[in-house]
């Protein structure tokens, strides 16, 4: 796993599934026509995002590519997807339903240790983003999210920067902080006047990482679980 799917997962996908092209913004219907069933990215980048009963909206991931997203709670007896899937990208996608992939999880038992292995990174992964919400306030879920977002997209530049290849707008950014645009708008702007960051047309880079990092109190963890996706 590059911090996902190993080969004999992927390869179930690439030869059982129904390979389903979307284009930039489209909505990826999880909870009727893909309901019970597992898509995996094959190209692109997908937002997961979650509504409250008061009309917010929080985005829980961005999944990349060799990502699962879906019904990937296997031999359970789950409702729908709770979440709502969009393409931020051009995005291709390998779809099977979650019976097909349940058959082969017996039929493979290495292949279910892959599965078991991406859940438990992706239970990792959650618990220390929680973390990082509840210890640090709306501050430290920018600083977090975007040192999460480094680690993810981050492509380092010869000066020491880090460049975020994946445009977001300050609204998008918001919804991943579980806060208003405008105090995304502050913060970022805040971070800008101390040379902490830059940004320009949803690009941001990021020129003090270690700064983020100690006003959270950064425990190092793994760059597989301090990830976004």
């Amino acid at each position: 796993m590059t911090v996902a799917i190993q080969q004999q997962i992927q390869h179930i996908f690439y030869t059982e599934g129904r390979l389903l092209a979307l284009q930039k913004g489209t909505r990826i219907p999880l909870d009727d026509e893909l309901a019970h069933h597992i898509a995996y990215i094959h190209k692109g980048h997908v937002q997961l995002t979650q509504q409250t009963l008061g009309g917010k909206e929080l985005t829980v991931r961005i999944c990349s590519e060799a990502g699962l997203i879906g019904d990937i709670t296997l031999f359970a007896q789950t409702s729908t997807s709770p979440f709502s899937a969009t393409a931020l990208t051009t995005v291709e996608l390998y779809v099977l339903p979650k019976t097909v992939m349940e058959l082969r999880m017996q039929q493979q038992p290495d292949a279910m240790i892959e599965y078991m292995q991406w859940l438990q990174l992706e239970n990792l992964k959650h618990q220390s983003l929680l973390r990082d919400l509840v210890l640090h306030g709306k501050k430290g879920a920018l600083f977090s999210t975007l040192i999460r977002l480094a680690n993810t997209y981050g492509q380092p530049q010869p000066c020491g920067s880090i460049f975020i290849d994946l445009a977001l707008t300050n609204t998008e950014l918001a919804n991943l902080c579980g806060t208003s645009r405008e105090m995304i708008n502050r913060m970022l702007n805040d971070l800008k006047k101390h040379h902490i960051i830059s940004f320009d047309k949803g690009y941001i880079t990021v020129h003090e990482l270690e700064q983020l990092k100690h006003a959270i109190d950064c425990e190092n963890c793994p760059i597989a679980v301090c990830r976004i996706d």
